[in-house]
């Protein structure tokens, strides 16, 4: 008898095994797969843009903690400048620029320009970041402010009084807002204010606004289309120069962003760009030109 009830113990404890292990395991699993794609997870929207520029323009981006990117800018004359000057070749205007992060948020820059013999220095904080999940922010936000002199030597007039340092400075203010809509569609907008400390005549604005806009649209995996333009709010400026508009390709290739386009703006840093644009871009004044960025990581990551 005892043998019999055994028997059927075992029997019974093998038909509910299955039942036990399969509500156990069913469990288990359901916790490993809310631990894996869990939708409330608060994440980071990386590389809206893949590098500090767009064309003109600053992107949202930095370079990132102990990251020093070395950015050579090239831009040629007008194509439509003709044969003479081989369509703009034997004109050209270059930029020198060194841009390092502090911090994942805070960079520091400086640079020279052929035109006007330009130094320029910048500061760049990311103060949003875009994220997804809970409580996702929509929009990245980056402050970036900037400064410049031009270092000409001046024809004054016989007892004209000498140009001031003060009176060759002109400043730069703008609030970086960007989406990445997609992993291939990112847009950004910049208001923007140039403060000039000196203008030619009364007439003239020391302080011109602006709101810029730019794009980048990815088309392969290491290709992507981008623009940028900005349109100058009413007033002299606006009167007598041109709203600044490039078109270009990213192209990456190893440790490098190599960028190509076409604008009717000459200068390659805001004070140019934003208030003295006057290539007309629809009519043949278009520059092209090239970046080149290299990131040189002096600080490792631990």
């Amino acid at each position: 008898m005892k043998a019999i009830l055994s028997v059927s113990g075992l029997g019974l404890g093998l038909l509910l095994a299955p039942a036990a292990f399969a509500q156990t395991g069913g469990d288990l699993l359901g916790q490993l797969d809310s631990q894996t794609t869990n939708p409330e997870k608060r994440e980071v929207v990386a590389a809206t843009f893949k590098a500090t520029h767009i064309i003109n323009s600053q992107s949202v981006e930095t370079p990132g903690e102990g990251t020093l990117a070395f950015l050579i800018q090239h831009r040629f004359g007008t194509l439509n400048s003709g044969a003479y000057n081989f369509f703009g070749l034997d004109q050209a205007v270059l930029r020198l620029g060194f841009e390092y992060g502090l911090t994942d948020r805070l960079t520091i820059g400086i640079g020279r320009s052929s035109q006007e013999k330009t130094y320029d220095g910048s500061v760049k904080y990311r103060a949003i970041r875009q994220t997804t999940g809970a409580g996702a922010m929509p929009v990245s936000v980056t402050l970036f402010a900037s400064s410049a002199i031009n270092t000409l030597k001046f024809n004054e007039l016989p007892g004209e009084k000498q140009r001031t340092t003060a009176s060759r400075m002109t400043y730069a203010y703008q609030a970086l807002i960007a989406r990445k809509f997609s992993p291939n569609l990112s847009v950004q907008l910049m208001p923007t204010l140039i403060h000039r400390n000196y203008v030619a005549t009364p007439g003239e604005q020391n302080d011109v606004y602006a709101l810029g806009g730019g794009l980048r649209q990815k088309i392969t995996k290491r290709t992507a289309l981008t623009a940028d333009y900005y349109y100058l709010f009413p007033g002299n400026t606006a009167d007598n120069f041109r709203n600044a508009l490039g078109l270009g390709v990213d192209l990456e290739t190893g440790g490098h962003i190599f960028q190509l386009h076409v604008t009717n703006s000459l200068g390659m840093t805001e004070k140019f760009f934003v208030p003295e644009t006057t290539g007309k871009f629809f009519s043949g004044d278009l520059y092209f030109g090239f970046t080149v960025a290299r990131n040189f990581t002096l600080k490792p990551q631990i």
